[in-house]
């Protein structure tokens, strides 16, 4: 765990220097040009300084050691950390819009635009490398602080290549005011992919069940199913930054020991270990079963049997969510 945190830090190490490099590269450009397009990707470039170095410290917060204070650690941070780059996406979409206006009111003159051309475009093919980088690396950790990052970089690249799209009809044509029209539909994206990123933050940090998340797991584990576990109920999700925190209830057989009850809780906790790697803090709780149980029961053998098995009940990240045990075609 520690060593993903530390390739995560090192990721996004990244990403803040080449923010950085490629802001000046790209404020360079608009102060050649003038273009109020290229001042666009300027502003959204200091957006990605801002959000590379609080992404930057984020990830070095989240990678503390719990304490006291924070006895789940410290993870929860990368959610307010995606959160305020995204409400600064948004901003800085705004302000763009509201400088394309005054230029469409009063036009000012372009200069230089083969030159402003070939900066943008190094930068989004730099801002693009860099941005698959930070995703590959944050899925791998299941990073969201980093693969903010890095879908913002590439949103910027594909914001780059639009304004380069303009400006190149605009000098074909020589239509000044293509410049601030463009600057507006991409101010309008920025916004829009802000938005999302603010949603997505917010989520984490109210707790809201990925589904997506439960249903990779509840696969795994359906895929891997031992007959002695009767029934699974009550199954949540957590995450602290690379951590999860995962709690259940497991049903096994009411006449086993305490001893065989905790080898069939460790055996659903290194399914998941399995799947998702060292990062998993998992809490059982073993019941009995229940009579009612009987006809979802695969047991073999079983001397204490008073119904048949009627059918198996597949898990699935709805029904493992409920918080009764399952009986057959109805819960109770």
């Amino acid at each position: 765990m520690q060593n993903n945190a530390q390739q995560n830090i090192s990721a996004q190490k990244i990403v803040a220097v080449v923010a950085v490099s490629l802001f000046a590269i790209k404020t360079a450009a608009w102060y050649i040009t003038g273009s109020v397009a290229i001042f666009t990707d300027a502003m959204e470039s200091i957006v990605n300084v801002v959000g590379g170095v609080v992404g930057l410290y984020s990830l070095y917060l989240s990678a503390v050691p719990r304490d006291k204070n924070h006895p789940y650690g410290h993870g929860k941070v990368e959610f307010i950390s995606a959160g305020f780059e995204g409400a600064l996406i948004a901003i800085a979409g705004a302000l763009i819009i509201y400088k394309s206006i005054l230029a469409l009111i009063s036009p000012t003159p372009l200069a230089k635009l083969d030159y402003g051309i070939y900066l943008v475009l190094f930068s989004a093919i730099v801002n693009y490398g860099v941005g698959l980088m930070a995703i590959r690396q944050g899925r791998k950790t299941r990073s969201l602080a980093l693969v903010a990052s890095g879908k913002h970089l590439q949103s910027d690249t594909y914001t780059t290549l639009g304004i380069i799209a303009g400006l190149i009809i605009l000098k074909l044509t020589g239509k000044t005011w293509l410049d601030a029209v463009t600057a507006m539909i991409f101010a309008g994206l920025i916004i829009y992919q802000g938005v999302k990123i603010v949603r997505h933050a917010l989520a984490g940090i109210m707790d809201e069940a990925d589904t997506k998340l439960i249903s990779e797991v509840v696969e795994h584990i359906n895929s891997n199913r031992r007959m002695q576990w009767v029934d699974l109920h009550n199954f949540r999700i957590v995450k602290y930054g690379a951590v999860y925190h995962i709690d259940c209830h497991l049903t096994v057989p009411w006449y086993i020991t305490v001893k065989e009850a905790h080898i069939e809780a460790s055996q659903l906790e290194g399914l998941i270990v399995e799947k998702f790697g060292p990062n998993v803090e998992m809490s059982v709780h073993v019941e009995d079963c229940h009579l009612s149980a009987c006809s979802i029961c695969e047991v073999k053998d079983c001397i204490h049997r008073i119904a048949p098995l009627n059918q198996r009940v597949e898990w699935t990240s709805e029904n493992v969510a409920n918080a009764k045990r399952h009986t057959g075609n109805e819960t109770r």
